[in-house]
Order: C-alpha cells, then sequence, then structure tokens
C-alpha cells in the first residue's frame, strides 16, 4: 500500500463523476444518522420549493409590470400633456382682482393690454372669464342692466385685440 493514499467517496454529482475526500489528518468526517437523513431530505424538498414559488412569483410580477409599461414614443400627445406638471409661482403672474375673484395672466403683453381697460370693462372680463357667469348675473353683481354689460364686455374684447395685435412683433 506504499504510495496510495486512502480517500473515501462522499456522492456523485450525477455525472458520472465521484467526488473523494483525502482521509488524512484534520478531516474529520460527519458521521449522518439514517433520521437526519429524511429531515434533510424534507428541508430540501422544501427550499426547492421556496425557491420555485418564489421564481414564479417574480416573473409574473415581472409580466405584469411589462403588460402595464409603454414606452414614450407610444403614447399619444394629449397622454404626454396629462404627464406634464408646470410649477406655478405667484410671481410668474399678475393678478387683477374684482368682487373676490383673482384672474391671474402670465403674459405680459395680455396683462399690460388689460391693465389699459377701464375698471368697469376689467370687472366685467374677471366675472365672465374667471365664473363664467352670464351678462344678467354680471349685472347683477356689478349694477348694470344685462344689454350694458354686453356691450361693455364686447367692447372690451374688441380693445384687447385692437391693442394686442398693435402690440405684437410684425409675423408674430
Amino acid at each position: 500500500m506504499a504510495g496510495r493514499t486512502r480517500s473515501r467517496r462522499i456522492g456523485s454529482s450525477g455525472k458520472g463523476e465521484n467526488h473523494l475526500i483525502p482521509h488524512g489528518k484534520g478531516v474529520k468526517l460527519m458521521e449522518s444518522n439514517p433520521r437526519d437523513y429524511g429531515e434533510q431530505c424534507r428541508f430540501d424538498a422544501f427550499c426547492k420549493k421556496v425557491l420555485r414559488n418564489e421564481a414564479r412569483a417574480y416573473l409574473r410580477n415581472m409580466k405584469r409590470q411589462r403588460e402595464r409599461e409603454a414606452f414614450f414614443s407610444d403614447l399619444s400627445q394629449a397622454e404626454l400633456d396629462k404627464l406634464c406638471v408646470v410649477d406655478r409661482y405667484p410671481s410668474d403672474s399678475i393678478v387683477f382682482s374684482s368682487h373676490g375673484y383673482d384672474l391671474h395672466i402670465d403674459n405680459e403683453l395680455v396683462a399690460e393690454a388689460f391693465s389699459a381697460l377701464p375698471q368697469t370693462a376689467q370687472s366685467i372680463l374677471i366675472l365672465h372669464c374667471t365664473l363664467d357667469l352670464a351678462d344678467g348675473e354680471i349685472g347683477n353683481l356689478v349694477g348694470m342692466s344685462r344689454s350694458a354689460v354686453q356691450r361693455h364686455r364686447t367692447r372690451a374684447l374688441q380693445e384687447l385685440r385692437e391693442t394686442l395685435s398693435a402690440l405684437m412683433p410684425k409675423g408674430g
């Protein structure tokens, strides 16, 4: 037996290979108890089942996520506009008030043209634009007849159009 090393077979990988562990100093083999082997098999089966179920749940969740996702290039312009958020700051707009209601105007040219209108015309337009009131309801708030409110409103809108067309740069 000179030149031969003693080794012990501990199992195979299923591919026809036997794994050998040298039997020598510092190597201590665990003795297995047949009762422990059954528990070990049940534990191994349990672990495999848990991992298999986790893999299935992961794949199911990934499939569900892929079905719900969409590329930005596939979205229509209306859907893209819903995703957009615009921050509004008080300093970004000019505020005109009448009867406790505010009209915020972001464009400086429009605000300049609106400020050039008489106070009554401003009040009528603010109530018309912010509350969407009819001429008769605005007349009750302002103290005018329905026809007078209509005249003031149409005249004010016409003045705004003329002023804005004069203030607009050529070609724009």
